[in-house]
């Protein structure tokens, strides 16, 4: 049980969130800066990964050289607006494998419905980050951790953009044994479980769909 929330606080990360918070921030640019973002925020996600010693040639000598120890990552976008996570830690992780979960919120309920799941078949022996860029409310990700926690992955990390109080409380009374990793903690939820002073809809402003 580790209840842990860990911020974020670099300060390119930062910067390029306040550019994707502008509202007149277009959609091509948002995209931009939410595959750098999610770049950055996988440079500390991925900082204590183990390394196992191999034996490499340079052009001048042979040595025993550090290389990730094991499989790698399997990373999980909860679809839609994860995708954009997804592809920034890609461009950083090439060999990774990847899953996907589908979940939509019932606009009435708020409560997340699964559309889709595939995940690769080898989880259960590869370090699993799961990616999306907010915790609102916190149904969706407490769903899609209930969901692949049923794949027995070695570990699961969540990373976010964004996160609000209320979520993180949700999220960690469900799941104290995963850890969030985000780049902002907002001040509160509004009355539609919208994120403040959070950045709107990522999927619409990614995917240009407002």
């Amino acid at each position: 049980m580790n209840h842990s929330t860990t911020l974020i606080e670099h300060p390119l990360i930062q910067h390029k969130l306040s550019l994707m918070r502008q509202k007149d921030t277009s959609t091509a640019k948002f995209r931009q800066l939410l595959e750098e973002i999610s770049m950055l925020l996988a440079y500390e996600v991925t900082r204590e990964l183990p390394l196992e010693s191999v034996s490499i040639e340079t052009p001048l000598a042979r040595m025993d050289a550090p290389m990730l120890a094991g499989k790698k990552l399997v990373l999980i976008s909860i679809m839609r607006a994860g995708q954009g996570i997804l592809d920034g830690i890609l461009k950083l992780i090439p060999s990774a494998r990847v899953g996907h979960i589908g979940l939509y919120r019932d606009p009435r309920t708020l409560v997340p419905v699964e559309y889709y799941f595939k995940v690769p078949h080898d989880v259960h022996e590869r370090e699993m980050l799961i990616v999306d860029p907010m915790i609102a409310t916190g149904n969706s990700a407490i769903a899609a951790v209930h969901r692949l926690k049923e794949t027995q992955p070695l570990s699961i990390k969540f990373v976010c953009l964004l996160a609000a109080p209320e979520g993180i409380a949700s999220f960690h009374a469900e799941h104290p044994d995963v850890p969030i990793f985000t780049a902002a903690i907002d001040d509160k939820l509004d009355q539609h479980g919208y994120i403040l002073p959070g950045l709107g809809d990522a999927g619409d402003r990614m995917f240009g769909t407002q």
